[in-house]
């Protein structure tokens, strides 16, 4: 397959950090152009990856030599240039989540349809395999019947003026961590969630949820309990509980390429710790985008649409940060 050719429209820190280096190694998509609003930024970003500086997301969209565009931009703008950029001809991996007003990522998704597009979501755990290997023991009845589900995802504070600080650039903890475990609870458990309960807290001097807590729960009655911060000890883990026994991952959202993560199995028999193997699930992410791409279809658009509904519910029941 000739490799996509993409163009990162920002120079944010997981831009460069991670997926500008796996687009780098990878055969399947090419890194044509790296477009900044700040001239500097553009050249500094794209020398090390000898690729061409873009200054200004509008002239991105103009090159006919980009096929698709890689959009790592703050919450708050990225439905106006995913649309701007499906009006162009682009196919899409915005971060997520791909925006937190379910009408309006509908909406994308339908241009996308329409256009014969990939509008693809950023949610790069969901292409490690460990994941499916935790499926496939529910399925084969290792714990059960489920019967509750708890995961958490919280990060240490970062600098001040950090964007997810910034509630006019769609910030907060809600946003950022909380979008994993709530994603992990719609693939594990499937998407009719209905949110029972949740709080935002926002901690002195912030203006945005620095943490927050969600209880939903399955037509079937499972219960899921959900954790998010942006001014916390690292965690990120879930764990699922049944009428024989649970599994429990840890890093399970963001493990380095060359991280083997532990599967904790427990049944009345004893415990079992089970090693999974390395994977670089940004390598996998930006593979199933070429593919995606090349079929010309939205993978998993009910998916994302479903967690712009809950993120909305959960934001409701909350009633904004306190």
């Amino acid at each position: 397959m000739t490799p996509l050719r993409v163009a990162v429209m920002g120079c944010a820190d997981i831009a460069a950090r991670r997926v500008l280096p796996a687009i780098a190694r990878s055969d399947q998509v090419e890194l044509v152009a790296v477009a900044s609003r700040d001239a500097a930024k553009a050249e500094a970003t794209a020398r090390p990856y000898g690729c061409r500086p873009v200054h200004g997301y509008r002239r991105l969209l103009e090159d006919p030599e980009v096929e698709a565009v890689y959009l790592p931009l703050p919450c708050a703008l990225h439905a106006d240039w995913v649309e701007a950029s499906l009006l162009a001809g682009k196919h899409v991996l915005a971060e997520k989540p791909l925006t937190p007003e379910p009408e309006r990522t509908a909406a994308l998704f339908a241009l996308a349809h329409e256009r014969g597009l990939a509008l693809m979501e950023n949610i790069m755990f969901l292409h490690h395999p460990l994941h499916a290997t935790v499926s496939g023991l529910v399925a084969q009845g290792f714990i059960g019947e489920p019967r509750s589900f708890r995961a958490e995802f919280t990060v240490p504070r970062r600098p001040a003026g950090d964007i997810r600080y910034q509630s006019a650039l769609g910030g907060g903890a809600l946003l950022d961590t909380g979008v994993y475990p709530l994603r992990a609870a719609i693939q594990l458990l499937g998407a009719e969630l209905t949110t029972v309960a949740a709080t935002l807290v926002r901690g002195p001097g912030f203006e945005v949820d620095t943490g927050g807590a969600a209880v939903l729960r399955t037509p079937e009655g499972v219960i899921v309990q959900l954790a998010f911060g942006l001014n916390h000890g690292y965690r990120s883990a879930y764990e699922l509980a049944g009428t024989h026994g649970r599994i429990s991952v840890d890093q399970a959202f963001t493990p380095p390429a060359d991280h083997e993560p532990v599967l904790r199995l427990e049944q009345r028999s004893g415990t079992e710790e089970r090693r999974s193997p390395a994977h670089d699930q940004v390598a996998s992410t930006l593979a199933a985008f070429a593919r995606a791409a090349a079929a010309g279809r939205s993978p998993d658009a009910h998916l994302s649409m479903r967690l712009a509904a809950l993120l909305h519910d959960v934001r409701e029941h909350a009633g904004g940060p306190s």
